[in-house]
């Protein structure tokens, strides 16, 4: 009877320890997180990834970094059947070293990064559409596209300035961009339509978000705010091109892709416009863009019909699930350890979660079991007019965002020179992202901005320590 108490008492020792490592706060990414700071952060494989897949992984982030070219002109199958619309060559031409985008600093900048969304206010999603095109333009307003056809507009982005202010009176300017589309060369957009700007993501920690069970995010959804918190998270149910059947949405600034694999394959026919498996027609443009229509496809059997091959948009989604997420840093500082306590103390994990455990069965093993702390409940807010872009989506709203996660969000400015917060980019830094805030964090807002100083600098210093 000792001996199988001792057993007893040995495995729960063992097990606690193990528990314990495994649920290290240090690590928010689990067993996938790597102990990197520098331009590579967000780019490196998964740390648990078996050895025998890492070729699946180089390969996948080479089709991520290549250059597509026109099919007109291409002599290597492999690349043709850019456009005939674009608002970039390559995956990573948006995702900067697989991190954040940037609106362009000023008028001669190249607006790569950041892609303009349009789309009509509709009233329900039972058609299984994301949003309503326009019909001329679409859901995309492109400013490349193909040698011989006319690009569709020229987009200009401007600021405004914006001033706001703390209890004590300190003054923060904040930025506000204003989208102005010219020269639409296929005649007048619809004035019922509506512009988003929206910068790309980083990539870190997809494969982790997509294996959380839908029970575990949807246990935080409160959409009628029954406990009276002002909170009320709700989830996106949007279309699953593969199931052909609604489901929850986790991916993009307005959680409307199910899956790594319909976010993939979306992003290479709108934003290079490049036929898949799930966007079988080469060209990414409306019935009353003719010259469009008219162009040299890049479809191939060698490529099962498509630009993108099954196995090249496979790899692709490999890659994407399988980058790390980078360690913690500094968590010891005293400013790091008082931010935190601020960050709870003020309400911020009300919609930034800290802490999941993605689920026991997973396409990749490697992502299953993990304890993360991604900081996000990915669900959809809403916040507030000022954020507001008109723009609907399934059935989030013009005010309605998902909670963006915040792990790796300190390694920013180490990864890219040139970045920005928010879906389009504006807030310049993690301080400017919190006072943009409003709708259901309008009373976190208030508490931040009655802290002083050193208590704001230690609330930062806890957020870009994740």
């Amino acid at each position: 009877m000792k001996r199988l108490f001792k057993a007893i008492l040995f495995a729960n020792i063992f097990f606690y320890i193990c528990s314990s490592i495994s649920s290290d706060p240090l690590l928010p990414g689990g067993k996938t997180s790597n102990e990197v700071e520098n331009k590579n952060s967000f780019s490196l494989v998964a740390r648990n990834l078996g050895d025998n897949l890492k070729i699946n992984f180089l390969v996948g982030n080479a089709l991520f970094e290549r250059i597509w070219e026109d099919a007109k002109f291409s002599e290597n199958i492999a690349r043709d059947g850019l456009g005939p619309f674009f608002s970039a060559r390559s995956c990573e031409a948006c995702h900067i070293s697989d991190g954040r985008g940037h609106l362009p600093i000023d008028e001669s900048d190249n607006a790569v990064s950041v892609v303009i969304q349009i789309s009509k206010n509709q009233d329900s999603i039972s058609d299984g559409i994301k949003n309503l095109p326009d019909p001329i333009y679409g859901n995309q307003i492109s400013e490349f596209s193909v040698e011989s056809i006319p690009r569709e507009a020229d987009i200009v982005i401007n600021y405004e300035y914006v001033p706001i202010s703390y209890s004590d009176g300190r003054i923060v300017e904040l930025r506000k961009p204003v989208i102005k589309i010219r020269n639409f060369n296929y005649g007048d957009i619809n004035q019922d339509t509506n512009f988003s700007a929206r910068i790309a993501q980083p990539m870190i920690g997809l494969g982790l978000i997509e294996n959380i069970s839908e029970t575990d995010i949807l246990i935080n959804a409160d959409e009628n705010d029954i406990n009276g918190d002002g909170i009320s998270g709700k989830a996106n149910i949007v279309w699953h091109n593969k199931k052909n059947d609604f489901s929850l949405g986790r991916f993009g600034w307005k959680a409307s892709q199910p899956t790594v694999y319909q976010q993939t394959a979306d992003a290479f026919f709108h934003d290079m416009g490049l036929s898949n498996k799930l966007f079988d027609n080469p060209f990414n443009c409306t019935d009353a863009q003719l010259s469009c229509q008219n162009a040299v496809s890049g479809n191939s059997k060698s490529y099962d019909g498509y630009e993108v091959s099954n196995d090249q948009l496979d790899l692709v989604v490999f890659y994407s699930s399988q980058l790390g997420v980078p360690v913690r840093r500094n968590v010891k500082d005293i400013n790091v350890v008082k931010g935190k306590e601020i960050f709870f103390k003020i309400g911020c994990n009300s919609c930034h979660t800290e802490r999941f455990v993605t689920k026991n069965e997973s396409t990749h093993q490697n992502l299953a079991n993990q304890i993360i702390y991604p900081y996000s409940d990915f669900l959809l807010h809403d916040m507030g007019e000022q954020l507001s872009d008109g723009v609907d989506e399934f059935n989030a709203s013009g005010t309605e965002w998902r909670t963006p996660p915040l792990w790796g969000i300190g390694l920013t400015s180490v990864v890219s020179a040139e970045y920005g917060f928010l879906h389009d980019g504006r807030a310049r830094t993690i301080e400017e992202a919190i006072l943009w805030h409003g709708g259901e964090a309008s009373r976190v807002l208030e508490e931040f901005k009655s802290l002083d100083k050193n208590q704001v600098n230690q609330l930062i210093s806890f957020i870009n320590s994740l």
